[in-house]
């Protein structure tokens, strides 16, 4: 998990679990009956509209980062193995070009990895 996302989610997280310690001390305090109820009530449906803007957070900061990134890199990823042949394509221009002949490696050019049958 990337930093800025698991940043986002250990702050959605802690804010969460306030919430829920203060929802209880709401609870408690209305079936005491104590002048507390009231306030922490109120402070509780805030803390839950917080709370749900910040695990929304995490999954625009998860979005933005896989814009931002590209696809987090796992073995059966497709936009890998294409880096790769694009990579591999590039570096025999370059050593093509270097050697002088051109792009042409032995009289055919680079078709990436895959036959023109």
């Amino acid at each position: 998990m990337p930093d800025a996302v698991r940043t986002a989610a250990v702050r959605a997280v802690l804010i969460m679990s306030l919430t829920i310690i203060q929802a209880m001390v709401a609870f408690l305090s209305t079936l005491t009956g104590s002048w507390l109820a009231f306030p922490m009530v109120l402070s509780s449906v805030a803390s839950t509209v917080v709370a749900t803007w910040s695990v929304l957070d995490v999954w625009v900061t998860r979005q933005v980062w896989n814009q931002r990134n590209g696809v987090v890199s796992v073995p059966s990823s497709s936009a890998r193995q294409i880096r790769r042949e694009r990579r591999r394509s590039r570096r025999a221009e370059r050593a093509a070009e270097r050697d002088g002949t051109g792009g042409a490696i032995g009289g055919r050019q680079n078709t990436g990895g895959f036959s023109r049958a």
